[in-house]
């Protein structure tokens, strides 16, 4: 009798403990479904520049509080319009990754406003090994020569958007691909720059980090700085020549020098007489000595 009971007992505990489940489950289902908004996704990766149909999108179920900002709730309303920027499957499509309304598709639909887009000749050095990706920054360089006909290599361009590498502007792949042309999106100032630099000189592009914002302050580069080197102390002495030792003049002991004196000089003594004859007027007279 006891185990009958105390078997009813658990039985009516997991019948009890189930209803509770189920109550909670439904209570949070419909507390979920009261904090859900519909949000527009994407049901595949959307290439840059392909412009977006129904079989692209749909309505997705979202968090009211976790709603990205510039989402949209109708995806019939979106029908047509371009992407800008690289999009994923299941990602919210974005107002900031479309081109405006009423842009065809294709490259020109990506580029910014106020911004232009121009082509560079490039070869396996000048577009870094095949690196300079669309989505990629770069630096502009240019080697050319200055006023005193000397070379120079100067960054004329910094932080240039690659927007398409040959004719491909998809940024999703990562492979490096060496083409002979490169698509940057720069200014209208920054096009006229470029155009200059290619016809005075040849172009380099230098690749950069994408979060490196910090634009550095170059002088340029010419023959003189890069032939020149710092004379370090340990180098100077060692091509420095060796000094030559000087003997010193050694002092050679001399005998000394005797004067003598000399023999006083004396009149010689006169043994004959000198005769001298004196003439005064028409007198002649003779003398002696």
């Amino acid at each position: 009798m006891k185990n009958t009971r105390a078997i009813i007992m658990i039985l009516l505990s997991l019948v009890a403990g189930t209803v509770a489940v189920l109550l909670a489950a439904r209570w949070v289902g419909q507390q979920a479904a009261q904090n859900t908004s519909l949000v527009v996704v994407a049901t595949q990766d959307l290439d840059l520049g392909s412009p977006l149909t129904t079989a692209m999108m749909q309505d997705a179920p979202w968090p009211s509080g976790a709603i990205p900002a510039g989402s949209f709730k109708d995806a019939k309303k979106l029908e047509g319009r371009v992407v800008r920027s690289p999009v994923f499957k299941g990602e919210p499509i974005l107002e900031p990754k479309l081109a405006p309304e009423g842009t065809k598709g294709g490259l020109p639909s990506v580029i910014q406003s106020g911004k232009r887009a121009i082509s560079v000749k490039v070869n396996e050095v000048v577009g870094v090994a095949g690196f300079a990706l669309p989505g990629s920054f770069v630096d502009v360089m240019v080697s050319t020569t200055d006023g005193k006909e000397k070379a120079v290599s100067k960054i004329v361009l910094q932080r240039i958007l690659v927007l398409a590498v040959a004719q491909e502007a998809n940024r999703d792949e990562t492979k490096p691909k060496v083409v002979n042309a490169v698509t940057l999106e720069v200014t209208p100032e920054e096009a006229e720059k470029i155009d200059l630099a290619r016809s005075i000189g040849n172009l380099s592009l230098v690749l950069r980090n994408p979060f490196d914002r910090k634009d550095e302050e170059t002088l340029g580069v010419r023959r003189d700085d890069l032939l020149a080197r710092e004379v370090l102390p340990h180098a100077a002495s060692a091509s420095a020549p060796a000094p030559v030792s000087t003997p010193r003049p050694v002092a050679i002991a001399r005998a000394p020098v005797v004067t003598r004196p000399r023999p006083p000089v004396t009149s010689p003594v006169v043994n004959n007489p000198v005769s001298v004859e004196v003439i005064r007027g028409v007198q002649k007279a003779n003398a002696e000595f």
